[in-house]
């Protein structure tokens, strides 16, 4: 992080802040309580939009000052015109949605780059959990089998195989373990978490 970037202790929002330059255009999709746009807006001067679906998300991100648009990302981004944002943002929010392909190829219009972070289904602790006959709980996947809003769950390698069939360009990655330390080596079994900055090719 730069000098004066603001952190909210998320290696991922940290990443992000790093790529986006100053005064850029940023629509966050499933952007929650629009925490990393005030975070983009803060550090970088971005313009940053919202989408979110959950109304309670909206009202939160609204009273954070953020401009938010209620829509369900399945429908895709319909209202927004082709290279409208520098940067689309899908943060932690893919494994919940259903037509994968789909948003990838929206973000990639609607923006110049697509950003996106997942949690690594493969990481060494959920194989050491689904080992054990449980599914994974920890910080990057919170939410017990019977109430997770998670529809699929994927690791980096299959992640990296979907962008090579999609001939998306993977521009950089950056893996974390659950502590928020980089990972370097091993990716795909160390690190717990990944972000993506894509583009067309």
């Amino acid at each position: 992080m730069t000098e004066n970037a603001i952190t909210l202790g998320r290696p991922d929002f940290d990443a992000i802040a790093e790529w986006v330059q100053p005064q850029e255009r940023v629509l966050d999709l499933g952007c929650g309580d629009g925490s990393l746009l005030q975070l983009l807006i803060e550090s970088r001067g971005a313009r940053g939009w919202g989408v979110e679906i959950d109304p309670q998300g909206v009202l939160a991100a609204i009273r954070n000052g953020i401009n938010v648009i209620q829509s369900d990302l399945d429908a895709g981004l319909s209202g927004f015109e082709d290279g409208a944002f520098e940067h689309v943002v899908l943060s932690r929010t893919l494994q919940t949605v259903r037509n994968t392909q789909q948003i990838i190829t929206e973000m990639l219009r609607v923006g110049r780059e697509a950003v996106v972070s997942f949690p690594n289904f493969a990481y060494w602790k959920n194989r050491m959990a689904v080992l054990n006959g449980h599914m994974p709980l920890s910080e990057d996947l919170p939410y017990q089998w019977f109430n997770t809003p998670n529809v699929r769950f994927f690791t980096i390698a299959d992640f990296d195989a979907l962008c090579a069939e999609m001939a998306i360009v993977v521009q950089e990655r950056m893996v974390f373990d659950e502590k928020g330390n980089r990972v370097l080596e091993e990716e795909n079994f160390l690190g717990s978490l990944a972000v993506y900055r894509l583009a067309r090719r």
